[in-house]
Order: structure tokens, then sequence, then C-alpha cells
């Protein structure tokens, strides 16, 4: 683990990284790297590395390090980047509160009440998962009912299972995990139940947690029922309708002591709301610039405190490149101002960065609304990809070449994904 001491605290930094999880880590990584002398890595976590500390499996890094890693392997490999020379790592502490100044109050064991002073800031707290309290399930609290990261941190880091017969709620890719996990544990995975009409985990996940394992993903339906006084006992189930309320009429009731929760994560944006940053609702996090700055000068955002990724790595690349502009800015490089405003149209669910500028590269990331095979993305009259499948669970990256946004004016740019005429399901 690495950590700076109270004693080696600055008064004044260049840079603030606010998060010590892979996207913090590449972010402070990337500032070191364009120039920035003196930079503060600060996560209220014991450990920096986030929430791949409890990620034993394989599966990150392939894009990033070229190689297959393990979560914690991850982030050693991101660590070793980290020049301790310049970049204090301060874990165990909380970010109390930012001032408009970005003067940043800490609040930690080790480094009890200190404020700091910083040139710039890069926000990269993460997510968090959502709870039962998000969906509002009927039934007792009896214990047993979790998220899915909860439980992975139960078996993979204190080596306590959730229990013996589990059902899962919601097919995001922590939910999935967890059912391979568990089941390789001796634990009965009764099966994944998902309210949608499709998965929303990536489809490796599906094959390689599920189908190798023959655990069964029920579409369109819920939980609508737990049972249960001081321990789980049971959960009732039903199909849902296509306006996705529960059939009663088809409910059934599976007995079990366990359910795990896989329905979502949610950027985690207490400092930005305080900070009162312009929010987008699409994503739940930060509306950014083309450079990742958000609505306050010298604030900015990356990685899942931006908008929920797929994969650790482009929550990395991305972190990286909010380090870099944030190191250019403070040194006085700053790129030509946005003049292109990504507005979602059809079919698209959110859209990330919200501007873009005329004249340089740019990697847009978007969501779709629906499943389409065979199906094209539309940039306005300027540029349309086709593309072989779009569905709401999976992140699409678009580069969007300066030769594209010469053509256009400047203004609002919308953006829509359609099927191909003939081609699509």
């Amino acid at each position: 683990m690495i950590t700076a001491k109270t004693a080696q605290l600055a008064g004044r930094y260049d840079v603030a990284v606010i998060g010590a999880g892979p996207a913090g880590i590449a972010a402070a990584v990337a500032a070191q790297a364009a120039g920035c002398g003196r930079i503060l890595l600060v996560d209220r976590e014991p450990e920096a590395g986030g929430i791949l500390n409890q990620c034993i499996h394989s599966g990150f890094g392939l894009h990033q390090f070229g190689e297959e890693l393990t979560g914690p392997e991850y982030v050693s490999h991101s660590l070793a980047q980290v020049d301790t020379r310049c970049v204090d790592v301060v874990t165990g502490t909380f970010v109390a509160d930012i001032a408009p100044d970005r003067a940043l109050t800490l609040m930690g064991g080790e480094t009890g009440v200190r404020q700091v002073q910083s040139g710039v800031v890069v926000l990269a707290m993460g997510a968090r998962e959502r709870t039962r309290g998000a969906i509002q399930i009927p039934g007792g609290r009896p214990a047993g009912v979790m998220t899915a990261g909860l439980a992975q941190r139960f078996v993979n880091m204190l080596g306590v299972l959730p229990g013996r017969r589990v059902v899962i709620l919601g097919s995001g890719d922590i939910g999935l995990i967890m059912a391979r996990r568990l089941t390789l544990e001796g634990v009965e995975v009764v099966g994944v139940f998902e309210i949608m009409p499709y998965a929303n985990g990536l489809g490796r996940n599906i094959v390689q947690c599920l189908h190798d394992f023959d655990i069964p993903l029920h579409l369109s339906t819920t939980v609508v029922e737990i049972h249960g006084n001081d321990r789980v006992e049971a959960v009732t189930v039903a199909p849902v309708d296509e306006a996705l309320r529960p059939i009663l009429s088809h409910a059934r009731r599976i007995p079990c002591d366990a359910l795990l929760l896989s329905i979502g994560l949610v950027p985690e944006n207490e400092l930005s709301h305080q900070l009162r940053l312009r929010m987008d609702p699409l994503t739940g996090g930060p509306v950014v610039s083309s450079t990742l700055e958000t609505s306050m000068n010298g604030v900015y955002a990356a990685g899942n405190v931006l908008h929920i990724n797929d994969l650790v790595d482009w929550v990395s690349e991305e972190a990286a490149r909010a380090g870099r502009y944030a190191a250019d800015a403070l040194q006085g490089r700053h790129p030509p101002a946005d003049n292109v405003r990504l507005v979602p149209g059809d079919n698209v669910a959110s859209v990330v960065p919200q501007s873009v500028a005329a004249g340089r590269e740019h990697t847009v990331f978007l969501r779709a609304r629906h499943t389409f095979e065979q199906s094209a993305i539309r940039f306005g009259e300027i540029y349309t990809k086709k593309v072989r499948y779009v569905c709401p669970a999976e992140t699409i990256a678009i580069t969007l070449k300066p030769a594209f946004l010469d053509r256009f004016p400047g203004g609002a740019l919308r953006i829509d994904i359609y099927p191909r005429a003939g081609e699509a399901e």
C-alpha cells in the first residue's frame, strides 16, 4: 500500500485527484508525465486501487497493458507507474469539502483535519451500487439481502459466503461474475432474474459466467416480494409485461437464503453536487467539455464518476486524458474552445463528452436505448458509421476525425442510432 504520512502533506498541490481507483491513478500518472511537480492522490479506502482490489477474476488490462490481469494485478501495474517523488498518495482520508477556489478539506485518521490548496482538481470518485431502496421491493428486512459487490467483498476478501442457495436479481456484470464465483464455491445459484428483455452485462460474461456453468438467465422477470423474518427464506418472482409491470398471476415462490442485487451503478457525485456542477440527468455525472473539464473552471471529471464504463481499461484511458488536460491548463496550454454541442437523438440514451471542438480528434462514448442488429450511428449530416450490433448494456466508442467536424459550422449536432433498412431484427 502506498501512503503519504501527515507530515509529508504539502500546503499546496498543482493537481489534486480525488479517488485512488484506476481512474484516479491514471489521472495522477498522466499529470505527472505532463510536467506537474506536486500531485495529491487521495482516497477514503485504506488502500489504493478501488473496487479492483476485490476483483480476483481475470479479464482486465488487455487494452491498457497488453495482457490479461486480475483486478489486484491491474492495480499493481498501475501503481508501479506512480512516481512517489511528486505524487503524495493519501488513503483512509475523506475529502470533506471543496471550496470554489479548489481548497480541499481533508479528514482522516492520520491526516486529522487538514486543508490543502490545489491548482486544478480531477474528480475520480467512481460509482456505487444501487440498493434495494432504489427499486422498493416489498417484504420485510431480513438478513441475506445485499448488493453483488458486497457479496464479492465477503467472498474474496473476508472468506465468508453470503448463503448456500442464492437468487440474483439483475444481470449487471458484478452479478454475473458472482454467479460464477459462488458456483465455484459450492453455492447453488438458482438463477439470474432480469426485468429487461435483454441482459445488462457484457456478452462475454453472459457466456463465461452463466452459460458455461448452466446457470439460467430469466429475462423480463423480476423479484416482487422478499420473504423471511430474521433471514431470507424465499423470494417471489414474476414475469413483466412490455411496460415492466409484474404479471402476478404467473408469480412463483423460490426458496433461498440470500438475494444478491446487481441492478446497476450510480456515479458517486456528492462532491460534484456540493460544488454545484452542471449535471447530466442521462449519465448521472457532470457535464464536461472535450477536455473533460466540468462547468467549473479547473475541475475535471473522468471514469465512472462521469459515466458508467464497461471496461476498466477505458476508465484508465479516459482518466489519463483528464490528467493531461488538467496539467495543460495549469501550465497555460489551452486547446481551442468547443463549438459543437452533441445532442442525443433517436435511440441514444447518453453521450459523453457533451461538446467537442472542430479541428481536433475526439472519442465519443454513447449508450443505445434499444438493441439493434445491423445498425448505423449518424452524426447529423457529417458522418455515419455502420455497426453490426448495439445494445443498452454496452458502451459504444466512436472516434470523430477533424475531417468530419470541419464540415460542421458549429452549434447543436444531433446523434441518432437506427436500424439499417432491410437488415434490422
